[in-house]
């Protein structure tokens, strides 16, 4: 099918059930003969013809082919191709012959068919022929709707990116560009992968076909379900452009095709494949759990932010990671729609991305007979057990640890944390809380104290102790003798220990985005675990995977390194230590710390760190030392823009 036609055009095709096209057929008289018919009477005419020959060898003359067949005799090779094309559109007819009579050379008799449609005699012909029309099988037809997919609605998506350094946070690390790819939707904006836009500092757009890049506006960015929404000014990159349409959640074994700009070449690649698996997945950009697809059509780095289309036509999601397994081939996630339509309307409805409500509990499956028994649970009864309660989280005012959650808007949860999803299927009771916005209310039945509760509570964002990304802004930093503290995310620790994303066992989910330049320091295959397990703090992991903060303003503060100096001699190996308290004061967040030191009337400054670490300097002497410190670095600010306000 080329390329060419409209994007949106259907293409049907007619395809006959036992229908062939004979080969060209070379008589001695080099005429070719081009014959569409169905299967059984293509037989019989192979029959004829093979009569014909063997009357060529006795040294007869052929027969010229009746008027009534369809046969198109042709010496000029144009006139054969718009003959062909004639005989195909044609509704074929049964073929008709005369056979001689009497006794073949070998001796033995011929007996004539009652259902041939062949006539043995004049007077017989047209009797036998309408017989035999009505009793031949009649070729089935069957009409087949073939949809293109609108492949001139995606474009290659093209990025400078300069992260932020986080040992040094005061600085950026070297610039480096990306490609990857993205699409067209209603409204004259564009849908790509948020980790290809990451950090950006120019993006630019290329569409199909064009050699012209066209500057691109970042609307929005959803970091937790890896999604950016961009714009272009230009009047000129939307001529031509038809937009995607969005297609339903597709079922188990169903086709869909990956259309981006991965690795290997510069033009529109496209791989087909099924949807494998539908279920909550890891989202590795985002350090979130959301709907996903899992294919097994081929996603390589460039495909990140394509479309995947169904066989009817339509977008029923977008590219963004794979597996990468040595036993592991071709599994490839996708972005579904009710994950897509949740951030478009989030940022029709608010102007700005506003994120994915939680339920901030931590729950544990309720399988085991004994445990239901214990808590009072009915034989009719299921749920989870709830462990722990954010103390952020608003829920926080009305549900208690050891509660029991048996449904959720009114939807029944099972005993190991599921519920029903479609026929034969079934989903973790997250993807109902995914399906809100940020403000919407749900009705959650608990059972307390054998007691049955219903409560309304309204939903929020996630505050993490150590939160899942930084959302663009520059990392906070504060420097006093040559201490530099900092508070720990996510990107910080992914900065630190081996680029850290994901590390399931000893599988390793990684975007899918191609780098054209980058800094020797950065890698393409990041993994989450494989270093980080046994590099990182063992208080801090504990902290990243367990801890919650106990106020909306909690930060866990550190002291990411000690720029040396006279000042600070003896304590230069104080690496990425938690700080607890200063002068017997908890330590809040960054800001407070540093409010703390800088209102410091006290002789000595005193550090109580992690691991029953001290550090104490003298206060005037190590306010003194900061600034030469920050001139031997060449430090612009002792701390970070946002310190200061």
């Amino acid at each position: 099918m080329k390329s060419g036609k409209t994007p949106t055009m259907n293409m049907r095709v007619l395809l006959a059930w036992g229908c062939q096209v004979a080969p060209p057929i070379h008589s001695r008289f080099q005429q070719i003969s081009y014959i569409y018919l169905p299967f059984n009477d293509r037989r019989r005419t192979l029959h004829s013809q093979a009569m014909v020959e063997s009357n060529k060898k006795r040294g007869r003359k052929p027969k010229k082919p009746t008027s009534d067949t369809k046969d198109f005799h042709s010496t000029n090779p144009a006139e054969s191709a718009a003959v062909e094309d004639a005989a195909a559109a044609a509704v074929p007819k049964p073929q008709t012959r005369r056979l001689g009579r009497g006794r073949s050379r070998d001796g033995e008799k011929h007996v004539e068919d009652p259902n041939s449609d062949i006539a043995a005699s004049p007077e017989r012909r047209s009797t036998m022929t309408a017989a035999a029309e009505a009793a031949a099988p009649q070729p089935r037809w069957e009409i087949l709707e073939k949809v293109v997919p609108a492949m001139d609605a995606v474009v290659k998506v093209f990025c400078f990116h300069t992260e932020p350094n986080f040992s040094m946070p005061w600085q950026r690390k070297r610039q480096y560009s990306s490609s990857s790819s993205g699409f067209v939707v209603g409204g004259r904006r564009v849908l790509t992968n948020a980790h290809s836009v990451e950090h950006h500092t120019q993006v630019q757009l290329k569409k199909r076909g064009s050699d012209t890049k066209y500057l691109a506006t970042v609307l929005a960015i959803g970091t937790e379900c890896d999604i950016a929404l961009l714009t272009v000014k230009n009047e000129e990159f939307w001529e031509g452009v038809s937009p995607v349409e969005f297609g339903d959640l597709p079922a188990l074994q169903d086709a869909v095709t990956v259309v981006g700009y991965p690795i290997g070449g510069d033009t529109i690649s496209v791989t087909s494949g099924v949807v494998s698996r539908m279920e909550i997945l890891s989202y590795v950009h985002g350090s979130t759990e959301l709907l996903g697809l899992q294919i097994d059509a081929a996603i390589n780095s460039g495909n990140s932010g394509g479309p995947a289309f169904s066989d009817k036509g339509k977008c029923v999601g977008i590219a963004f990671q794979s597996l990468k397994n040595e036993d592991a081939e071709n599994i490839g996630y996708v972005i579904p729609t009710p994950v897509i339509m949740h951030f478009i309307q989030d940022y029709e409805k608010n102007g700005a991305y506003t994120g994915f409500p939680i339920l901030g509990i931590e729950w544990q499956k309720m399988e085991n007979p004994d445990l239901r028994k214990s808590m009072g649970m009915r034989s009719d009864q299921k749920g989870v057990l709830i462990k722990r309660v954010e103390p952020t989280a608003s829920e926080s005012q009305v549900l208690k640890p050891s509660d029991v959650i048996l449904s959720f808007d009114g939807v029944n949860i099972a005993n190991d944390g599921t519920v029903k999803f479609r026929h034969g299927e079934r989903i973790a009771f997250s993807y109902l809380i995914s399906q809100k916005h940020t403000g919407d209310d749900a009705l959650v039945k608990v059972l307390r104290n054998l007691e049955m509760l219903e409560f309304n509570i309204k939903l929020g964002t996630h505050k993490r102790l150590i939160p899942a990304h930084i959302k663009g802004r520059p990392p906070s930093y504060y420097i006093v003798a040559g201490f530099v503290f900092t508070a720990v995310s996510v990107p910080y620790l992914r900065s630190e220990y081996a680029q850290i994303l994901l590390h399931t066992g000893s599988s390793s989910l990684i975007e899918d985005f191609q780098l054209t330049q980058r800094h020797d320091e950065v890698i393409l295959a990041n993994e989450f675990g494989r270093d980080y397990e046994f590099d990182a703090p063992v208080k801090l992991l504990d902290k990243f995977l367990h801890a919650m903060a106990q106020s909306v303003d909690e930060q866990l503060v550190i002291v990411s390194q000690v720029l040396a100096a006279n000042i600070n001699v003896g304590y230069e190996e104080i690496v990425n230590t938690q700080v607890l308290a200063f002068n017997g004061k908890p330590v809040k967040n960054l800001k407070s710390l540093a409010s703390m030191v800088k209102s410091c009337d006290e002789e000595f400054l005193k550090l109580d760190l992690e691991y029953q670490q001290m550090v104490i300097l003298r206060t005037e002497t190590a306010k003194a030392a900061t600034l030469d410190i920050l001139k031997t670095y060449c430090i612009p600010s002792a701390m970070s823009d946002d310190l200061m306000t």
